[in-house]
């Protein structure tokens, strides 16, 4: 039977200190079976993305150890920066590479949040396929209200952790654990600095839209109660106005399920909303790795009678049609899955 793959990204509350961005690094070298792929850094989000992969008991070993140097290294009472978070581990995802299942991921995803909670009294909160309530099956619903809110939050009923107590620990904040497929983190760049626009564009692309308002811009509910939401463009897509630095808002996305929505129809529609208020796309950037056939599908938007192109020529028209080499060299094998995978080995 051929190995079981499973990857793992951790999102860490800290982009700054490069002492302890090592220190995560050198607990999952420290564990055999774990290839770390990539060390996303970002200073003005203060987080860092680790892509790692292996089999699942590894992968889950390396998860609880780069956690475990988290939660003593990282304070949350003194963090600030632009990314949503809510805890020094943000969010731990398992996602399912070759011959794994979901239930692997779902399982791994339970025996690392009763670990990290019996070992640190961490708050869990489960999301996506390893959510047992369709509240909290989408990440946003649960940091909502990020990390400030939290204290009051954890409180209510309809918000008791799936692990550990409901106690918010102000150095620690809350952690979300969960299964789902491959997520491409993608950001756009726009040539302004002001954010509300790249949230206005962001409105009308993600998959839960805006919120609906009357002419005295009052929001607008349903006989239930419940707010109305204009739905946005593309499925399984979130998106937000952010800032990538102090002169440039971006649009900061997750495409879910890239084969439904891809990033070459994400980006040529954000290209046509910015046009329509008068800006430009300058630059884009994947945070995290990227899996090969999400960019050899976008070079073939950019290469007529392209049949018989080879992966590489279409992944280099992908790079320079989304202008992913902008900001910084953009280099395929150290930002595609596979082609990572097969370096590293």
């Amino acid at each position: 039977m051929s190995d079981i793959w499973i990857e793992c990204v951790p999102n860490f509350s800290e982009g700054r200190d490069t002492s302890i961005i090592n220190k995560i690094k050198e607990s999952i070298l420290a564990i055999d079976g774990v290839t770390l792929l990539d060390v996303d850094i970002g200073y003005d989000f203060n987080r860092t993305v680790v892509t790692m992969v292996g089999k699942p008991d590894a992968v889950l070993d390396a998860a609880v150890a780069a956690s475990t140097v988290a939660l003593e290294n990282i304070d949350m009472s003194i963090h600030s920066g632009e990314h949503a978070r809510m805890g020094a581990i943000d969010v731990v995802p398992f996602i399912p590479l070759s011959n794994a299942s979901m239930e692997t991921c779902i399982e791994l995803a339970n025996r690392y949040a009763k670990i990290m909670s019996n070992m640190h009294d961490l708050p869990i909160y489960l999301y996506g396929k390893a959510s047992n309530k369709t509240s909290r099956e989408n990440l946003p619903n649960i940091r909502k209200g990020e990390y400030e809110g939290f204290a009051e939050k954890i409180l209510l009923e309809k918000w008791k952790p799936d692990y550990g107590p409901s106690i918010f620990n102000s150095k620690t904040g809350v952690t979300a654990t969960g299964a789902r497929n491959i997520l491409i983190a993608y950001n756009v760049n726009l040539n302004t600095d002001d954010k509300k626009l790249a949230n206005i564009i962001a409105g009308k692309i993600r998959s839960s839209g805006v919120l609906q308002r009357d002419v005295n811009g009052d929001k607008i509910r349903d006989e239930s109660g419940e707010l109305v939401r204009i739905r946005g463009k593309f499925d399984f897509l979130q998106a937000a106005g952010w800032m990538y630095n102090e002169n440039t808002a971006q649009v900061s996305m997750n495409l879910l399920d890239y084969k439904i929505t891809s990033i070459y129809d994400v980006t040529e529609t954000i290209i046509e909303e910015a046009q329509k208020i008068g800006l430009d796309v300058i630059s884009s950037e994947l945070v995290g790795l990227v899996p090969l056939e999400a960019l050899v599908d976008a070079g073939k938007n950019y290469i007529n009678n392209n049949d018989n192109l080879s992966d590489e020529i279409l992944v280099d028209a992908a790079v320079a049609g989304l202008k992913l080499d902008v900001i910084e060299k953009f280099i395929p094998r150290d930002n595609i899955i596979e082609w990572t995978i097969e370096k590293n080995r």
